[in-house]
């Protein structure tokens, strides 16, 4: 099994210099080397560059990272996709984890955390009651529409992942320097995480069950709704997920969901198998494709 040390060489020798060396003329990263620079994958790269002797050694590419965040805010203190989009939207909420995290701007953090809270999805228009209204006559999804998260642009249903990320900035951050429906929003969201839940544990990123059936949980929405939920681990429904999360580790195969699979092993205290054996096949085959997610992802998974 592959030490600590070697779990820390692949992370400072292969993941950082990935990262660093990707990084955009603008400050910014893109989706992959040499690509546009966008909020997300800056977010993730700053995120990864967050412990203090990594701030420290790569100080230079930190701050111009955070400089290309703060640009790129809107007036209104949403994020968008691109720094040359006009509407913010669910990477708002990275952005202001990885501002958080360096301890960077925190007022536009908390304006940024305010705009989250103040931004609903379609489940509560009154056109989206009458359709779903409709829908469940007959039988085609199980939903409780009361119960609302963050979608993915503004204006449409609620998700997993865009959820879950906005509610771990949310447990950072509440009660003290946010907007005081925060609470409500925080419950809201983590209601409506488990009200998604599949039948036999997890989550995917849709329904819990369409026409009658139960839907099948993936990797990716199931880590990010555990890591998301963390402070309710004893609760009967994490268990039974981290439990079918566990019992699928040995047919784990992408990167970014071995990384993320990983993160909440440790979590929720389950003997974590070592990731690195297939973190070096991924990056000898293809060098993670250069996606700059895919760097950051590993990198957090290993700190």
């Amino acid at each position: 099994m592959p030490s600590d040390s070697e779990s820390q060489e692949i992370r400072n020798q292969v993941c950082l210099p990935m990262l660093t060396s990707a990084q955009n003329a603008d400050g910014g990263w893109g989706y992959q080397r040499g690509k546009q620079s966008a909020t997300e994958p800056t977010a993730w790269a700053l995120l990864a560059l967050a412990r203090p002797a990594d701030s420290m050694q790569f100080a230079s590419a930190v701050a111009r990272g955070k400089q290309w965040l703060g640009r790129a805010q809107l007036p209104n203190h949403s994020w968008p996709a691109f720094g040359e989009l006009s509407e913010g939207c669910w990477v708002t909420a990275l952005a202001c984890l990885a501002l958080h995290q360096h301890g960077e701007a925190p007022e536009a953090v908390s304006a940024g955390a305010t705009w989250l809270c103040n931004e609903w999805p379609a489940e509560g228009k009154l056109w989206r009651r009458w359709m779903v209204r409709l829908l469940v006559r007959r039988n085609l999804v199980r939903q409780d529409l009361a119960l609302r998260g963050w979608s993915w642009t503004p204006g449409t249903s609620s998700w997993v992942e865009p959820t879950a990320c906005a509610l771990l900035l949310l447990h950072q951050l509440f009660p003290t320097t946010i907007a005081k429906d925060a609470e409500k929003r925080r419950q809201l969201a983590e209601a409506m995480l488990y009200d998604r839940m599949c039948p036999g544990g997890g989550w995917n990123s849709g329904n819990a069950a369409v026409y009658g059936v139960a839907g099948q949980p993936l990797i990716g929405p199931t880590a990010w709704a555990l890591i998301a939920l963390q402070k309710y681990r004893e609760r009967a429904e994490n268990q039974l997920s981290i439990k079918w999360l566990y019992s699928v580790r040995e047919n784990i195969q992408g990167p970014i969901s071995l990384a993320l699979a990983h993160i909440c092993y440790q979590l929720y205290d389950y003997p974590a198998p070592s990731i690195v054996p297939a973190l070096r096949r991924a990056f000898q085959e293809n060098q993670f494709l250069g996606n700059v997610s895919v760097e950051a992802m590993c990198a957090l998974s290993l700190d």
